[in-house]
């Protein structure tokens, strides 16, 4: 399978580690395309053992998997200079945010095989929350290809363009929700005196226990929920102090927001990160 990235930066690398690890390609039929004066990308995909360039139509030459993976602003761009390169033996995979399928597919040949991924910065350590959506061409095959290239880096699920949008709120944006829920908690185990270092170690593993709790048990949170929660003890009294104060409301109305503020950027062309 050979795959190439226009594109090479950290969302990139990490695709890359995980194709790999997971034994998906050889690192050395890897080739990414960045700016000449971009040295630390071309310096750190070599050092993965993958293959770089100066010239974003090298990448089209020679693959067949072509992963568009450079900066919204500059997409337009992109599309411009490859159009003429682009053909119906690529698959071509953008996980450039904001950029709907139907701008990619209305700027390259009308063949094009184009599908769209929304991921998040956990891929990094290959634990990222991925979705994709097919574009007109995209054929079976080509759905499970993608789905198996973005399960290298964590779990990856197919769904409609139009829920992109909630999906970049929700997960996209979600890790930044939770860091602050981290930050919160250890400042709190710092109030009623525990190290700083201990405080942040507790917190993050019981955020990693919790969430694989629900993964692997497969029931619901309120289940798990009232399993810690006994008769009278001090779990339950500090869950309904966060009831009245209304931090589920409040997550939710987040969700909306980012949601709400990801779609007017995709209608408006206005392209920038969750």
């Amino acid at each position: 399978m050979s795959i190439g990235f226009i594109g090479a930066g950290k969302i990139a690398q990490a695709l890359m580690k995980g194709l790999v690890s997971a034994g998906i390609s050889k690192a050395d039929r890897i080739l990414a395309s960045a700016p000449k004066a971009d040295f630390k990308c071309h310096q750190d995909t070599q050092l993965l053992g993958c293959r770089t360039t100066y010239h974003n139509n090298d990448v089209l030459n020679n693959s067949e998997i072509v992963v568009l993976a450079v900066k919204p602003h500059v997409f337009p761009a992109l599309l411009n200079e490859i159009e003429a390169n682009v053909t119906e033996k690529h698959l071509l995979i953008s996980i450039a945010l904001g950029i709907e399928i139907s701008c990619i597919e209305n700027a390259l040949p009308a063949s094009s095989r184009v599908v769209r991924v929304m991921s998040n910065t956990p891929v990094l350590i290959r634990e990222g929350a991925s979705v994709y959506s097919c574009g007109t061409n995209v054929t079976k095959a080509d759905s499970q290809t993608v789905r198996k290239l973005f399960t290298s880096v964590g779990m990856c699920e197919e769904i409609p363009e139009a829920l992109i949008d909630a999906v970049t709120a929700l997960s996209g944006s979600g890790p930044a929700y939770l860091y602050t829920c981290m930050e919160a908690l250890a400042d709190a185990g710092v109030l009623q005196g525990i190290p700083r270092d201990l405080s942040l170690k507790l917190v993050a593993q019981t955020m990693i226990g919790s969430a694989r709790m629900v993964l692997e048990t497969n029931k619901h949170p309120a289940a798990l929920k009232d399993d810690v929660c006994s008769p009278a003890g001090c779990t339950i009294h500090a869950m309904y102090h966060l009831e009245k104060n209304g931090l589920r409301a409040l997550l939710m109305e987040a969700v909306s927001k980012g949601t709400e503020v990801a779609h007017w950027k995709s209608k408006n062309g206005k392209h920038s990160g969750p």
